[in-house]
């Protein structure tokens, strides 16, 4: 009898070896499996969320094999405030966030270069040349504590407002909200009283009349009700007045530490064609958005030719003071306005 027990017992023993060969292969039942956070500010139903990110997040999913697993919080869910996102990304509390750039003023300066006003006229375009100058100008210096897997722009910038607005002088007296230190300065200069907010605060303080209206683009408007809040929406023909640059951004170690053929899967994913996807995507949800104000019956002035051009001369200062700016800090401005130009006139659609 004891002999005879030898023989499945050597069996066995061959068996977990062969086993244990194939979960370290990354091709057995027992292959490392990973569940990452993702953590951002707007509702789950928003179009960022529904149209994008749950759009990656689903094909790492299923590329992986089911072997990575991304958890969505939307709406600030694991705590905090949107302008603490990059960091939560830095310091692991969240293993990848999307957020606003421009929620941390001057953190990140070479981005702001698709924030000047009048400057995109294609999202597509520009989140293509984003993605382009974050590999050349930013991967390893302002975005060097994170793993970046994408970058885009929203579609035009749009002013909503409790008052109609035409030209610059009827914003005297309003107190609009503004995204970035740039959207600010550029309300400075046309003559409201800029409000920095992130997106969030925004429904609240419009029906409590502590601003008198905002910058974000058609797209966003029925996620924060914006239609509801305020009647009257000033567009631009061409280029929009502004833009916001965003990012989707990995904590460094998580990445790090994925297996090789799981951080390929994510690779494969994001960047240059992700980029484009989203800021594209973006922007074509604009004119659904848009057809709930129509439909409501609010007033939507399209500000253009000489109107326009009223509007551009006033902000024009902003071009030169950025250039100063950025001087200051040590980068040649003007050569990232005129790199940022030519990639986006370069750009195929």
């Amino acid at each position: 009898m004891e002999i005879g027990m030898q023989t499945p017992l050597k069996s066995i023993g061959g068996a977990a070896l062969v086993w244990t060969a194939l979960a370290m292969s990354g091709t057995g039942a027992f292959a490392q499996e990973v569940t990452l956070r993702l953590h951002h500010f707007l509702p789950a139903q928003s179009n960022v969320p529904a149209l994008i990110l749950d759009v990656w997040a689903d094909r790492i999913q299923e590329e992986s094999d089911g072997r990575i697993k991304i958890d969505r919080f939307p709406s600030m869910q694991l705590g905090g405030t949107p302008p603490e996102l990059i960091d939560q990304a830095i310091d692991g509390i969240a293993d990848i966030v999307w957020t606003v750039v421009g929620y941390t003023p001057g953190r990140f300066p070479t981005t702001e270069v698709f924030e000047l006003p009048f400057f995109v006229k294609d999202a597509r375009a520009a989140s293509s040349a984003y993605w382009q100058m974050f590999e050349r100008h930013m991967k390893d210096s302002d975005f060097a504590d994170v793993q970046v897997l994408g970058t885009w722009v929203h579609g035009p910038g749009v002013l909503h407002t409790t008052q109609p607005v035409v030209s610059p002088g009827d914003l005297k007296g309003m107190k609009i909200r503004g995204g970035s230190r740039l959207v600010n300065e550029l309300l400075d200069g046309v003559g409201a009283t800029p409000v920095g907010m992130p997106l969030p605060a925004v429904p609240e303080a419009l029906s409590r009349g502590v601003i008198n209206g905002t910058t974000v683009p058609w797209e966003v408007t029925q996620a924060v009700k914006i239609p509801e809040l305020v009647s009257n929406h000033t567009e631009f023909e061409d280029a929009g007045l502004y833009t916001l640059t965003f990012v989707l951004a990995m904590n460094k170690t998580r990445y790090d530490t994925l297996p090789p053929d799981l951080q390929a899967v994510i690779d494969e994913n994001s960047g240059l064609e992700f980029s484009i996807f989203a800021g594209g995507t973006q922007a074509a949800a604009d004119a659904p958005a848009r057809r709930i104000a129509v439909d409501r019956g609010n007033t939507i002035v399209t500000v253009s030719g000489e109107q326009a051009d009223e509007w551009r001369d006033q902000v024009a200062p902003i071009y030169t003071s950025w250039v100063e700016y950025m001087r200051g800090r040590g980068i040649d401005g003007q050569a990232l306005i005129d790199e940022a130009r030519r990639l986006m006139a370069e750009f195929d659609g």
